[in-house]
């Protein structure tokens, strides 16, 4: 016996709904309904309507996306300009009117206080060749007196001497005195010039600091101010090696000029320039 054919299995189908466009196009309460694919021109015309109205508020969205972009951008940008206002222009630390008044002030007192300094400089070396000048009056009146003595005192042994000898002798006349002011004017401008060499000489070596003073006031108050090594030798105190040490200091000093054009080695006063 064969066997039963079996009904293939399938989905029901879902119930038509009242308002659907098969039943309204086969309903016969509206016979003037469009048969066939008629029905479909009104609902895509209503379709059409719809989508142009989408597609008009996507445009609108999108217009106002780029608008506000726009803005986001021009608001960024103003936000930029105020910080970097805030950091170049307004500035508390800023200059005003007073402080370029004070500058003003200031500039004025600077220029006052210069010109005192000038006019201070200028009366302290007038002051100095004044010293100077007087220095070489009382060395020139030493000397006259000095030359009066000399000749005083050649005249009165010149019978000893030519008794004994039968050539007149030469005495020395005495070395002038110094008043404790004189001798402080020449200590105060020898100390000007000692403050201008090394260290050694202004006072880590006493010993070399004196003799190096010495070697300076028997340059300057020289008569021509230009000496040979031997002059300025007084032994124990100031030897050879001392004098020359002290003389090669002063010529790198450019203190002294030193000669040999004629033979002999001469050393001329220059001072500070």
């Amino acid at each position: 016996m064969p066997a039963p054919t079996q009904t293939p299995h399938r989905t029901p189908l879902k119930r038509v709904s009242q308002g659907s466009l098969f039943r309204l196009s086969r309903s016969n309460a509206f016979p003037d309904a469009p048969h066939g694919l008629g029905f479909l021109e009104p609902a895509m015309a209503e379709l059409l309507d719809e989508t142009e109205t989408l597609h008009t508020n996507v445009q609108g969205m999108k217009n106002l996306s780029d608008s506000l972009a726009t803005f986001n951008e021009s608001f960024a940008s103003w936000l930029y300009v105020m910080e970097m206002n805030a950091l170049t222009v307004d500035w508390s630390q800023a200059p005003g009117d007073e402080s370029f008044i004070l500058a003003k002030q200031r500039a004025e007192r600077d220029a006052a206080a210069a010109m005192e300094a000038l006019q201070a400089q200028q009366a302290a070396k007038a002051h100095e060749a004044h010293m100077l000048s007087a220095i070489a009056v009382a060395d020139k009146t030493a000397i006259t007196e000095g030359d009066v003595t000399f000749a005083a005192n050649t005249t009165s042994a010149t019978g000893a001497s030519s008794s004994k000898t039968g050539v007149p002798v030469k005495k020395k006349g005495p070395k002038a005195k110094l008043t404790a002011k004189e001798k402080k004017e020449r200590s105060i401008e020898i100390e000007k010039f000692v403050s201008c060499l090394p260290l050694e000489f202004r006072g880590s070596d006493p010993t070399l600091r004196r003799n190096m003073e010495s070697v300076i006031e028997g340059l300057m108050y020289h008569p021509n101010q230009t000496v040979k090594l031997t002059d300025l030798i007084s032994p124990p105190d100031l030897s050879q090696a001392r004098v020359n040490k002290c003389l090669i200091a002063l010529v790198n000093r450019k203190v002294v000029l030193k000669e040999n054009s004629t033979g002999t080695v001469l050393y001329h006063w220059k001072g500070i320039s």
